[in-house]
């Protein structure tokens, strides 16, 4: 692996507090949420936001989309909703006397799954290849999705009625998962005043391009991840396998995601090298969706949050003899 060059790394920060500042024009007062989804978008994976309706899922990702100038698709998840409704269809041509392939919304850069749990299990899956290959596959024929590519799946936690819960399989591939939630006081007064009268959506304008997101992505990729932080990872997702409150762990592919992020975060905060704290950081929202508590332990009222912490209290930050403090 090619080393990566401060002045990189230098660029990588810049480019990457720029987008972050312009997405904050539309979405007031969530930093850390804006940087995760950027985090994401970097590490080459996707990210599941649940949330309630209003917090400015849908704004989030357009706002991305158009900071970085791609193209931005959004689907409507419904429970009539086809799979070629996403991937695209085949529409016979009567000029050329062949089948022409119609791209569905999966081609686009950026790509708003609204209210995934509403769509049939059938519907859920035409995603799955998308986001794990970056590629579609209809009528034997498989086509490449444009890049840089990203899955931003909502869900509403608290309406169940007509849902299909997300299988294990599905949830696994989403890189993260963030709450939006509501904002401050302070904040939301201000969002009276710079919305009141029209988003401050329309006058966003892109900061970087596309091109410029790639080469963001290949800097993140040689960022430094030494033999102990690598091990760290590996006993932490282990360790959620063993708890004895966990019925189910994290996977291999949550290790392989935390490494990604860790590389990105470190380079988005100027350092050619992974530290602990990126994975500390990053721990909560790729480990949670992945897990499951034994009932014993919800009667107890444990909470995922509270096994996480417990396991990093637990495990010895690399390069030290001490444990981590919470």
């Amino acid at each position: 692996m090619a080393e990566v060059s401060a002045q990189q790394i230098e660029a990588f920060s810049r480019r990457f507090d720029l987008i972050a500042t312009n997405v904050e024009k539309v979405i007031q007062g969530k930093r850390e949420v804006v940087e995760l989804v950027l985090l994401t978008l970097v590490a080459e994976g996707h990210v599941l936001v649940e949330d309630v309706p209003g917090v400015g899922k849908t704004q989030l990702a357009k706002s991305v989309a158009r900071s970085i100038d791609s193209e931005f698709q959004r689907v409507q998840f419904t429970p009539d909703l086809l799979p070629s409704d996403v991937t695209g269809v085949s529409v016979w041509d009567r000029n050329r006397n062949e089948f022409e392939f119609k791209p569905g919304p999966i081609f686009a850069n950026i790509v708003v799954g609204d209210e995934i749990n509403r769509a049939s299990p059938k519907t859920q899956s035409a995603l799955l290849e998308a986001m794990e290959e970056r590629q579609v596959t209809s009528d034997g024929v498989t086509r490449a999705l444009p890049l840089p590519f990203m899955v931003m799946a909502t869900q509403n936690p608290l309406e169940h009625e007509g849902t299909y819960p997300l299988p294990e399989s599905q949830l696994d591939r989403f890189m993260m998962r963030v709450v939006i939630g509501h904002p401050s006081r302070q904040k939301e007064l201000e969002i009276l005043d710079t919305h009141g009268v029209r988003s401050t959506f329309l006058d966003l304008e892109p900061v970087v391009s596309v091109e410029e997101i790639e080469e963001l992505i290949v800097v993140a990729r040689e960022v430094t991840v030494s033999s102990s932080v690598k091990t760290y990872i590996i006993d932490l997702v282990g360790g959620t396998r063993q708890h004895p409150d966990v019925l189910l762990g994290a996977s291999t592919r949550s290790a392989l995601f935390l490494q990604r992020l860790s590389r990105a975060r470190a380079a988005s905060q100027g350092r050619e090298y992974v530290t602990p704290d990126d994975i500390k950081m990053l721990a909560h929202p790729v480990l949670e969706h992945r897990m499951g508590l034994r009932p014993e332990a919800q009667m107890r009222g444990e909470t995922l949050p509270d096994v996480i912490e417990d396991l990093m209290t637990k495990l010895r930050v690399p390069g030290t003899t001490s444990r981590i403090a919470t």
